[in-house]
């Protein structure tokens, strides 16, 4: 089944725009387009149901439904229970808060294992915790390849102190896609939990977070075509056995547990719309099929194959020029289409320059400094950063290369 683009991108507000259009984006790393589900879904809740939600009158109680809504049905395309996904306001305030309560969970001479692959978000809460006495052990990248080696991981296992393993899904500079139920696997049998970062995964297919085990997963839901909230499933035999972050009298709720200050109702309610616009792909592209989650795999499937196709010309493009190094791997089936490369010159004006050739992309380190001082990149030039999801074209990838001919 080959991904049709001109229905996808009907479904995007953004490519009907006068002011963007003739444009091609390579900056969704950094925030994707917000599809038009959302978008009438957040203005709906807005002019509508702008008040408190859960109340007896009708425009709290459809409020309060949506909001429900939006947690069932994330939840369900990802292969979890719906109290076990909770929102908050950025991925990163979610793992500060996780931190927390693992500040009170663990017991002196307990270790935790970060990497250095990591953005910072999903790594500095962690390793502050090596500030109030616990064991912070730090699996290495490979400095040539940025390559996360799970036998690298076994050693720092092996003493059974560990108790939290937080890694990333994939790098948001590195892109290699780690093979997360590998890794959990050997930190459940090692008798740690796992903290994923899916920021840099989930907008190229929502995960089936059951199969691949994980504990925590966290993901941004503006990259994934919706409002600004993070996301994140906790499962529920860990989540009620953390200590309670929330008012007290919530502590019996898990999705309120990890969520200390009031939520944005309307753009919970707008992430629904994520839901819509999964649901409309399958249902154009694919038969019905009634489970949530097989709908989300096929779904992730279809997206994935034609960023694949699409990334595979730029990587070769990148590979052949002798003026620049490819970070991560060459091959596009192996990594996501978020594609770094460190030039022979500071890279913040090259991606001034490509504006100029109509590609929006950006420049700099992307919160991602540990991976990229360990590949021994100068932080001072940083890297240009080419970032494709699935409605991206073949025809942007072949107008930005040709851009790169002339700025590079």
């Amino acid at each position: 089944m080959n991904l049709d683009l001109e229905f996808v991108r009907a479904q995007f507000p953004a490519f009907a725009s006068e002011a963007l259009a003739g444009k091609s984006f390579f900056e969704n790393a950094g925030g994707s387009y917000a599809c038009g589900q959302v978008i009438d879904r957040l203005t709906r809740f807005y002019r509508e149901r702008k008040v408190q939600p859960y109340g007896p009158y009708e425009a709290s109680r459809l409020g309060g439904m949506e909001m429900d809504e939006a947690r069932a049905r994330l939840a369900a395309m990802m292969g979890v229970k719906t109290h076990e996904l909770s929102f908050g306001p950025s991925t990163t305030q979610n793992t500060y808060v996780l931190a927390q309560a693992f500040r009170r969970h663990l017991k002196p001479g307990d270790a935790i294992v970060v990497t250095n692959q990591d953005h910072e978000a999903n790594s500095g809460p962690w390793r502050r915790l090596g500030d109030e006495g616990f064991d912070l052990r730090e699996w290495k990248i490979d400095p040539v390849t940025g390559h996360l080696d799970p036998a690298g991981l076994a050693p720092l296992l092996a003493d059974g102190k560990v108790r939290l393993v937080a890694f990333p899904h994939c790098s948001n500079v590195v892109a290699e896609i780690n093979p997360v139920a590998e890794i959990v696997a050997m930190a459940h049998a090692a008798g740690a939990a796992t903290c994923v970062d899916g920021v840099s995964y989930a907008p190229h297919g929502l995960p089936d977070v059951a199969a691949l085990g994980a504990d925590i997963y966290l993901f941004s839901a503006y990259k994934v075509y919706g409002p600004h909230q993070g996301i994140m499933v906790i499962r529920e035999d860990l989540g009620m056995r953390l200590p309670n972050q929330g008012h007290y009298f919530n502590g019996e709720t898990l999705y309120k547990r990890f969520t200390p200050a009031g939520p944005d109702h309307g753009q919970i309610a707008a992430a629904a719309g994520m839901a819509d616009y999964f649901d409309a792909l399958h249902a154009h592209h694919f038969a019905p099929e009634s489970d949530p989650a097989k709908r989300g795999a096929q779904v992730h499937d279809l997206m994935r194959a034609h960023e694949v196709a699409i990334c595979q010309p730029l990587l070769d493009y990148l590979a052949a020029r002798n003026d620049l190094r490819l970070i991560g791997p060459r091959q596009a089936a192996k990594r996501a289409p978020t594609v770094a490369v460190a030039l022979d010159r500071e890279a913040e004006p090259v991606s001034a320059e490509l504006a100029n050739h109509d590609i929006n992309c950006w420049a700099g380190d992307f919160y991602a400094v540990r991976p990229l001082t360990a590949m021994g990149v100068d932080l001072n030039q940083g890297v240009l950063r080419l970032s494709m999801v699935h409605y991206t074209s073949a025809q942007d990838v072949d107008r930005l290369i040709g851009a790169l001919d002339k700025a590079l």
